[in-house]
């Protein structure tokens, strides 16, 4: 009888199941609440080998945020926006912003945590700041090529765009409960989700206008 094969050592995939656990944990419970041997358990491993590839539960958090916030930034560099017209191009990543929102719950609550921690483990990486700048390097793209066609306004900020496309994006997720309760209507759920991932993309457009943009100075 032959012997039993031996497990294939994998660290590398090891980690993306630690990681992988460590979000669900997280967004869960929040860094304070999540428990090391949790998300041991649900890795299939132990907490000693989570200790020996992250060191510590905050630095696996930091890990986790570098990793959430790359999987984002990679889904908009993906979008081949450059063989698109400038106002497509817009339209399609503020759809394509707001549906990644909507299908990526844990990232919300993820991002929400690190909010209310005031944003203090972000802030230790300077991997995660540097990542994030192709949010702003694929949008700047878009606005110069828009400018240069004459179907957006010169002197936009990038940061701005970007921040109004993320504010529609994240409040559609983050107070759906409370905002439906407080001024909901007779729509269903997939009716707000269809007039809300709309208003991202009229609202970023309009905005860009030349005249709607000369209207407001």
């Amino acid at each position: 009888m032959s012997a039993p094969a031996k497990r294939k050592n994998d660290p590398e995939g090891l980690k993306k199941r630690i990681i992988a656990s460590a979000l669900t944990t997280f967004a869960e419970f929040g860094l304070q609440g999540a428990r090391m041997e949790q998300i041991a358990d649900n890795a299939g491993t132990t907490k000693r080998m989570v200790v020996y590839h992250f060191n510590n539960k905050e630095q696996l958090y930091i890990a986790v945020l570098h990793q959430v916030y790359q999987q984002i930034r990679e889904h908009e560099t993906g979008l081949n926006l450059a063989e698109m017209s400038p106002s497509q191009a817009i339209a399609c990543l503020a759809e394509a912003s707001f549906d990644y929102h909507i299908n990526h719950p844990d990232f919300m609550r993820l991002i929400c945590s690190e909010n209310l921690m005031r944003g203090r483990y972000i802030s230790q990486s300077e991997s995660i700041r540097t990542l994030n700048q192709s949010a702003l390097n694929v949008l700047d793209e878009v606005l110069k090529r828009g400018q240069e066609s004459g179907e957006f306004a010169s002197g936009v900020s990038t940061v701005d765009v970007h921040r109004l496309i993320s504010s529609i994006c994240f409040h559609n997720v983050s107070n759906r409960y409370t905002f439906n309760s407080l001024f909901g209507s007779e729509e269903s759920e997939s009716q707000s989700i269809s007039r809300n991932r709309k208003l991202v993309v009229d609202a970023t457009l309009r905005y860009l206008q030349p005249v709607a943009r000369q209207s407001v100075q």
